[in-house]
């Protein structure tokens, strides 16, 4: 699946070549950077899940992946974590400037959308595609990613000491809302059933969680050879994390009930869940 998606990249994506070719080059070089493409397979997964077909649902799981390398690059910005490395490479700002690492950002966003208004181009597809754009638009908006970003922020002004109800929150908007959607995309563009389309986001919800508690932990475990980007950064800037909140033993307790919750919610689904529960333990797993 990950080779598909990299394959559907690089024919959606518009060619370095094209006008005007800074801007082109700064999208191609921060989707191409490396990377899970976690959030495209998800999709596809969910709809295999439900009895779907993935082919379908490859465009806009290459528009999930867009956005999120949009959240990405104006993460990294200065005026927000300034961060000079990621995925073990200058950040898109470092490499091209911040006026034109903004305006990728822009512009993979807005390509991303557009991906969803279009595929899948046959008309039995028109009415699940308006309820996509719905549940990315609510995913990303001012109650979701963005909403979780501008309360990371401001917890951080606070120097991170944030109870941990706070600190979920933060990251069920700012990292699981994008997950949950990723889900949503491949299940109703697969036509599920209401049941079904509960059931996942259950999962979703819980495995959104679970990466970023684990996201938490490898920024204290790990080292930044490993995880491609600096480590510690986030201790160092004040952050709300979940080590801050629980200590590194209760996290770890905590990523182990969540990912248990991922699993039983994909037992409910049809044929067990298909690749999602592999996936959940691969969010567990990783170490970057």
């Amino acid at each position: 699946a990950r080779d598909e998606v990299y394959r559907a990249l690089q024919r959606l994506l518009p060619p370095e070549s094209a006008w005007p070719e800074t801007l082109h080059r700064a999208m191609r070089y921060s989707v191409f950077a490396g990377g899970k493409r976690l959030r495209p397979i998800l999709a596809l997964a969910a709809a295999e899940a439900i009895g779907g077909e993935w082919r379908p649902v490859l465009e806009p799981a290459c528009g999930l992946e867009l956005i999120h390398t949009y959240s990405l690059i104006h993460d990294d910005l200065p005026a927000l974590d300034d961060d000079a490395t990621r995925r073990g490479a200058p950040s898109c700002h470092v490499a091209f400037g911040e006026a034109v690492a903004i305006l990728a950002g822009d512009a993979l966003l807005t390509h991303g959308l557009g991906l969803f208004a279009r595929y899948p181009e046959e008309e039995i597809f028109a009415a699940p595609k308006l309820r996509v754009l719905q549940a990315v638009e609510e995913a990303i908006g001012t109650t979701g990613m963005i909403g979780g970003q501008v309360a990371d922020l401001e917890a951080e002004a606070t120097g991170g000491d944030v109870p941990r109800e706070l600190v979920e929150k933060i990251h069920e908007n700012k990292t699981g809302r994008l997950i949950r959607a990723s889900l949503a995309v491949g299940a109703l563009l697969s036509f599920a059933e209401a049941e079904d389309l509960d059931r996942l986001d259950v999962f979703g919800r819980a495995v959104g969680l679970a990466f970023q508690i684990k996201d938490d932990l490898l920024d204290v475990e790990s080292d930044s050879q490993t995880l491609g980007k600096r480590a510690g950064k986030d201790a160092a800037a004040g952050k709300a994390t979940f080590p801050r909140a629980l200590g590194i033993e209760g996290s770890r307790q905590m990523l182990s009930r969540t990912l248990e919750e991922a699993l039983s919610a994909a037992a409910s689904l049809p044929r067990g869940g298909g690749h999602l529960p592999a996936l959940a333990l691969f969010v567990g797993d990783r170490r970057s």
